[in-house]
């Protein structure tokens, strides 16, 4: 049976020899896959998605792809290792979920099978779609080690072959499912200019990481209090928020593979209840700070983008209908709050009106909106929520009601956050990063918002009536 090394040895043919160790390999690997999917892909015009699959991927050992907007349109195969096959009850899904309590991603449409022993455990990706075709692997022994892409037609299509030839002997229906897939996708626009694309873009991921081995201040000592930096002002701190970029998107990737498999274990019957609640736990925990640091890398690359308090055009917000995404939300902020010993009381105003806003980010920035509050309250607090209408707009408002502290008095709150950077600051309290208060202010302002903070008592956000 054909193996999914030949594959790599395929696509490796008049490859240069790399000369690259493990660490830089897999930061390549990273940089390749992030090209792929937040500018090659998109610029196809696969980022909209229509909820017909307009493409097919491959992958090994786990799957290498992670937009949901993007995989909501694509049909996939992975092979996995045994290890993890035995930890997955039967359809159990690899790939991210939603939060708790919402429906399932359609990106979870995937084929699942066996990684056999002389396969490799190396990682590779065969992407497939109408605008954009390429192969991705990793490939070489230790210290000589390479990132492979392929864009050439006839690599690709001798890849495909093999691929063929591998389920017709292990998954004949699927080997048969695979080949309708293709050919739906109808003719293929094969591009060869993506290849030359490719690599200054991946190059440029690689640059932005290089600040970390330099030691210079990230900010002046005379900004060290102000607004936020402006991506010209500074070369320094373009390079933190360049690298802040970066590090996020490292940190989400692995969190967001641990949180798949412990949702894949929490699909079992057998678990102990001692077990399911601590990996409900570490569910909890993976999720928020997948948001938390989703949030530092939007805040990031908006700093680096022109004018980036400016709000978004009228046209590119849309209806949201804000007093259902609260309810939807308050379940799973009950289940965060409650990590820190915190309540939660909802009150909304009836027959509320929708406002105008960016409803996917939203939602992500309200959840980033309760963290902060939260972080600065005693434990024991009662956040309250509140969503009134304010003349054309409609008022969101934070607050808390503290718990007495032990002589009678009130509580003392945490210490305020002390700026580290263009876009973060740090409570020396809690050792916890967290978005500064005016990139907070700019994202929301960037949303329709407008955000005034009260010390640690209240957060206020308006937003426009749509």
């Amino acid at each position: 049976m054909v193996s999914l090394h030949d594959l790599r040895r395929l696509l490796a043919a008049g490859v240069p020899a790399g000369r690259c160790d493990e660490d830089a390999v897999r930061r390549q690997w990273w940089a390749g896959l992030a090209t792929l999917q937040d500018d090659l892909l998109p610029a196809t015009g696969m980022a909209a998605g229509s909820g017909e699959h307009r493409g097919i991927w491959l992958a090994a050992p786990l799957p290498a792809l992670y937009e949901p907007s993007l995989l909501a349109v694509l049909q996939g195969w992975v092979w996995a290792p045994e290890a993890i096959e035995r930890l997955l009850p039967g359809g159990a899904p690899l790939l991210p979920v939603s939060h708790p309590g919402r429906q399932a991603d359609q990106a979870a449409a995937f084929h699942r099978l066996p990684l056999q022993a002389d396969d490799g455990t190396d990682p590779l990706l065969l992407l497939i779609t109408p605008g954009l075709q390429v192969a991705l692997a990793l490939d070489g022994p230790a210290q000589a080690r390479r990132l492979v892409a392929r864009f050439d037609a006839d690599v690709l299509s001798s890849a495909l072959d093999l691929l063929d030839r591998r389920l017709q002997k292990e998954a004949p229906a699927q080997a048969q499912r695979l080949r309708q897939h293709l050919q739906a996708l109808g003719p293929l626009h094969n591009d060869a200019a993506q290849g030359l694309r490719f690599w200054p873009l991946v190059a440029e991921r690689l640059a932005a990481m290089a600040p970390s081995v330099t030691l210079q201040p990230l900010v002046p000592a005379s900004e060290a209090g102000g607004g936020a930096v402006e991506p010209g002002d500074d070369a320094a701190a373009r390079s933190e928020l360049a690298l802040l970029e970066a590090l996020t998107h490292e940190v989400r990737t692995p969190l967001a593979t641990i949180r798949t498999l412990i949702r894949s274990l929490l699909r079992r019957r057998d678990l102990p209840p001692v077990v399911r609640q601590r990996l409900e736990q570490i569910d909890g925990e993976c999720s928020e700070q997948i948001d938390r640091f989703g949030l530092i890398f939007l805040a990031a690359e908006q700093q680096r983008q022109p004018g980036p308090g400016q709000p978004l055009a009228a046209s590119d917000l849309a209806r949201t209908d804000l007093s259902a995404l609260l309810l939807q939300l308050e379940v799973l902020w009950q289940r965060q709050l409650a990590r820190r010993d915190l309540g939660l009381e909802l009150v909304i105003a009836p027959d509320l009106p929708p406002v105008l806003s960016d409803p996917s980010r939203l939602e992500t920035m309200l959840g980033g909106l309760m963290d902060r509050f939260g972080r600065s309250l005693p434990a024991g607090s009662r956040v309250r929520l509140s969503l009134q209408p304010a003349g054309p707009r409609l008022k969101l408002q934070l607050t808390s009601d503290d718990p007495p502290s032990a002589d009678g008095g009130r509580p003392e709150r945490g210490p305020a956050g002390k700026r580290v950077g263009p876009v973060l600051s740090w409570n020396p309290g809690t050792g916890s990063l967290q978005l500064s208060r005016q990139a907070t202010r700019q994202l929301f302002h960037r949303l329709g918002g407008r955000l005034t903070e009260r010390g640690g008592s209240s957060l206020t956000v308006f937003f426009p009536l749509a």
